[in-house]
């Protein structure tokens, strides 16, 4: 999976949220689920409900048992996101398994499904502050200010993709090897959060 088409399978899954632009739109996957494009796609559905549910907990005014339920849904939603990232990265071993790693070998800070990760927020990103750069009710200064933003990250997303594209390359030629750590999360576990804990 090469960066530029992770980045457009994360687009597409952007914009069709968008249609409907709701936090309980349900999502309509194209890929099939054997297909790896499937967990980008959803991957990148989650991280975009995840984006709006971080702005809706942001209203000042919010009800306070709304925004108890929206951190809720947020903390679920950081676990599932985990959860995927960690798939991902199970095709990436599976798929570099054979590869006959050099003895000079080194290992990178971080893996291919966590350096996807970074990509997928940064086309959310990309999208939102385009919206802020053509906003028709804001302020040119407010406009522009967002267009100089946005040709940042889209500096930081070619670079970003060089490097995703080059580190699957040093796998594939055993310059790097893969070494992933599960995230062992304690505060959703019952049995490692003392608050939990003292519930059960």
């Amino acid at each position: 999976m090469k960066s530029k088409e992770a980045f457009t399978i994360f687009e597409k899954s952007i914009n069709d949220y968008h249609i409907n632009d709701h936090i309980d739109t349900a999502i309509k996957n194209p890929f099939e689920k054997k297909d790896i494009r499937h967990l980008f796609y959803h991957k990148n559905w989650v991280d975009t409900v995840q984006w709006h549910l971080e702005d809706i907990i942001r209203d000042p005014e919010i009800d306070a048992v709304e925004a108890l339920e929206i951190k809720r849904r947020i903390d679920k939603s950081n676990q599932v996101r985990t959860d995927m990232v960690e798939f991902i990265d199970s095709y990436f071993l599976d798929l570099f398994k054979n590869v006959s790693v050099k003895s000079d070998a080194k290992i990178n800070t971080e893996s291919p499904a966590w350096a996807y990760d970074r990509l997928s927020i940064l086309a959310l990103k990309i999208y939102h502050m385009k919206e802020e750069a053509e906003r028709t009710d804001a302020s040119d200064s407010h406009r522009d200010a967002c267009a100089n933003k946005l040709l940042v990250l889209l500096e930081q997303q070619t670079d970003l993709c060089t490097a995703i594209d080059e580190l699957l390359e040093d796998f594939n030629k055993g310059d790097k090897y893969m070494k992933v750590y599960k995230q062992m999360k304690m505060y959703n576990d019952d049995n490692l959060n003392p608050v939990l804990r003292a519930r059960k």
